[in-house]
């Protein structure tokens, strides 16, 4: 079949999209292509993940969706981070234990800010494959491949594929056995520690809610209220982008719903069916559907995103996501039209079920006051409801003059500020945020209250592709994203 009749197939029942299979994307236009010289090779990898155990469960993925339905009506708010392209070197206790410390103060610190519960996911366990603008870059004066990330770098090994599977099982391996032995322990928050945070009023900011924190346990232990199960860990799921779509392919399962999915009841008849004149059996009922009892599920992750780069409507990248069940996040930037938009949001949640779908605004602190308001409009024109996002990195980097790529902390937060108060005028929410950042004293970002400026950017200038905030700038801006919130919930 080739490309145009299957796009045909596909848009055939009144122009929506219909038939899908986690292959479906091969007849479609792609950018961001991986060309492997070894195609025998790459079959033999893929037919190895095809048989490993799913890395995440239809359980976890709709325990997720349920909580992002609650994000998108403003009952919660989304912390999303962690580094911009994850390495297989990361897959170590230190590196781990240090962004799932300091995602778990941020998330207290927004939690004490906008008095909601926080979902946690991590760009983490996946993150390992990134889009690049130009095949080429320099670095130290030389002219490289750009570095696209972990399971392509190198010499385009497809084994890489399987190994980028063992490197996210492990990660989350561990994820899994830190948060079951009390890592998140609310009646212990102290044990988090702030790391290689020395500043002392960010110490006194925190250890003032943490002391409060602690205050409110220790009254309800006294009066026998205190639910310790409740307390004593928390869900962080997983996220990367989904841009190697053979590796995707590959861990997409057809798999039976899980129970938290609340697949509606069977349908009935109201009368008793038809006999045939013929054959004296009952006749069906073409109006009434049995419910789905399966569907596909991506089980590399949670959550799932495009990117800026490939989400054309009519490609590869979109037509894989439309099919599966995990929530997903589509970036938005400059480029974006409203036509797009509203075309893409149709196509993958034709069902417009709510919080299904997250925009993760990227437009730059410039650009932020003018399209984001215009697609805020166009969205609540459709009927979607949707999770609204702020990615204040990608659309706020720049160059030195030497050549180095970092970031203005002050830009980050006016493009977060901005987007938190052109919500509240527009009578939307800004449900979360999605940061690049590290448990590491890196010196990536300029600004901040360290004050970094260009010229202290060698100090530890250690990511492999775009600059991140540091453990200090992180929580930071957390708890300037807390006090923005603190006072619009008391207007």
């Amino acid at each position: 079949m080739n490309g145009q009749q299957h796009q045909l197939d596909g848009m055939s029942n009144g122009g929506k999209h219909t038939s899908w299979e986690p292959s479906s994307w091969r007849s479609k236009p792609i950018k961001q292509p991986v060309h492997y010289e070894d195609q025998a090779a790459v079959g033999k990898s893929v037919g190895k993940l095809q048989h490993l155990p799913p890395i995440v469960t239809p359980t976890e993925i709709w325990r997720l969706r349920r909580s992002l339905e609650d994000v998108a009506l403003g009952k919660a708010f989304l912390l999303q981070g962690g580094d911009c392209a994850e390495l297989f070197d990361y897959c170590n206790d230190e590196a781990i234990d240090a962004k799932i410390k300091l995602l778990l103060q941020m998330s207290l610190v927004l939690i004490w800010g906008g008095n909601k519960p926080v979902v946690r996911i991590a760009r983490m366990a996946g993150q390992y494959a990134k889009p690049r603008s130009s095949p080429m870059e320099m670095v130290d004066g030389k002219e490289i491949p750009s570095f696209r990330g972990d399971i392509l770098n190198g010499a385009i090994d497809p084994d890489r594929l399987v190994q980028a599977y063992f490197h996210s099982a492990a990660t989350l391996n561990y994820v899994r056995a830190q948060l079951s032995s009390g890592i998140a322990d609310l009646h212990k928050p102290l044990d988090w520690g702030l790391g290689h945070v020395q500043d002392p009023e960010m110490q006194k900011k925190y250890t003032t809610i943490v002391e409060s924190i602690s205050e409110s346990l220790r009254f309800m232990r006294t009066i026998g209220a205190d639910t310790a199960g409740q307390l004593q860990t928390v869900d962080l799921y997983t996220s990367h982008e989904g841009l190697l779509l053979a590796y995707e392919e590959s861990l997409t399962r057809k798999l039976k719903h899980p129970s938290n999915r609340n697949v509606p009841p069977k349908m009935k008849p109201a009368k008793p069916p038809k006999v045939s004149p013929l054959t004296g059996g009952a006749l069906t009922n073409p109006s009434i559907q049995e419910p789905e009892t399966t569907g596909y599920y991506n089980t590399s992750a949670h959550f799932l995103w495009v990117g800026d780069r490939t989400r054309q409507p009519d490609h590869a990248h979109i037509e894989y996501f439309r099919g599966i069940e995990n929530p997903i996040g589509i970036k938005v930037g400059p480029t974006t039209t409203t036509e797009d938009l509203t075309q893409l949001l149709d196509i993958v949640n034709p069902g417009k079920e709510t919080g299904k779908v997250t925009l993760i605004t990227r437009y730059g602190e410039a650009k932020v006051s003018e399209l984001l308001p215009k697609h805020i409009n166009a969205v609540r024109e459709t009927g979607h409801v949707v999770v609204w996002q702020c990615d204040p990195m990608h659309g706020n980097t720049r160059s030195t003059t030497t050549g180095v790529k970092t970031r203005s902390f002050a830009a980050i937060f006016s493009e977060l500020s901005a987007a938190l108060r052109i919500h509240q005028e527009c009578g939307s929410f800004l449900g979360g945020v999605h940061l690049e950042l590290t448990g590491d004293a890196v010196t990536e970002c300029t600004g901040g209250s360290q004050g970094l400026q260009d010229e202290d950017l060698g100090e530890r200038y250690e990511t492999f592709c775009d600059p991140r905030l540091n453990e200090k700038q992180a929580l930071e801006l957390a708890f300037l994203v807390a006090g923005s919130q603190r006072g619009s919930n008391n207007v």
